[in-house]
């Protein structure tokens, strides 16, 4: 029976659900680094220089403070490489690279970051914006980034007099992705994608607080929702389904990083001052 109601569920009127079918994934724990990071809320996999990088809020969620700052983990082990590899922003959240660039999204400015150098090279200023949230990086060098307080997506770099990409009727956007499928959003408690006239489909659910989503293969990807469970989406099959929950141990499961080679999943905890290496599995 429950094959036969998961499927009658894909099929009635079109509408979205969580898969009632066998586990096709699976997540194990392989490490956490200590706790001495500071509200972490985003994790980047930098494949090329095999170094992690993780934002550290270190004050108020959206306080315009300075305490801000970026560590570089190892990927392998955990081992907290440098805590303060980059200070002076305020409450940085997601990240994208683009060769020896490292975008950070804070508060209502990118902040750029020269990755050889481990400084800031310049603050790209986003008008109007009062929370910027994700950062995404298309292969060929355009940064998109979420403001969600004023429910808008931008398109900073290249940089244009007016950065408001047309994303329309937005909620809340958070998690961003430049993906093969296009642009996903995740907005509204599901996975969104940005049609080329600015209209939203839905493609996969999600859960309250979607935050990070990274590409795993062909239509499936891994979403993360903030207060503590992660899902295995297909957006072809607008499916999702439950891998992790850690909402009895109180710990947030904010913007996820991937190493999509070795198909690891590192999650910040926020709140929880540490993150968690994770190896995925697909049936």
């Amino acid at each position: 029976m429950k094959m036969k109601n998961a499927i009658l569920c894909l099929f009635l009127a079109g509408a979205p659900c969580m898969s009632a079918l066998a586990q096709k994934a699976t997540l194990k724990k392989i490490w956490s680094t200590d706790t001495s990071l500071k509200v972490p809320e985003s994790v980047y996999f930098d494949a090329k220089r095999d170094i992690l990088y993780v934002t550290n809020i270190d004050g108020e969620p959206w306080g315009k403070d300075g305490k801000g700052f970026v560590s570089r983990v190892s990927p392998k082990t955990g081992k907290i490489e440098t805590l303060r590899w980059v200070e002076g922003l305020s409450a940085p959240k997601g990240m994208g690279v683009h060769k020896n660039r490292l975008y950070v999204a804070d508060m209502n400015e990118v902040v750029v970051i020269d990755i050889d150098k481990g400084a800031i090279e310049k603050r790209i200023p986003v008008a109007d914006a009062e929370g910027l949230n994700d950062v995404s990086v298309s292969k060929n060098g355009q940064v998109f980034v979420t403001d969600s307080r004023k429910k808008t997506v931008h398109l900073v770099v290249p940089e244009v007099p007016n950065s408001v990409y047309p994303a329309n009727g937005l909620k809340g956007p958070n998690g961003i992705l430049s993906s093969p499928a296009g642009l996903l959003v995740l907005d509204n408690n599901s996975v969104n994608l940005v049609n080329a006239d600015g209209s939203l489909t839905v493609v996969a659910p999600a859960s309250s607080g979607a935050d990070g989503i990274e590409h795993v293969k062909g239509d499936e990807y891994i979403v993360s929702c903030w207060k503590g469970d992660v899902y295995y989406v297909n957006i072809k099959n607008n499916t999702s389904e439950k891998i992790l929950d850690t909402q009895a141990e109180k710990l947030q499961t904010a913007d996820i990083g991937y190493d999509a080679k070795n198909r690891i999943v590192y999650i910040p905890t926020f709140f929880g001052n540490h993150v968690t290496a994770y190896q995925l599995t697909v049936n």
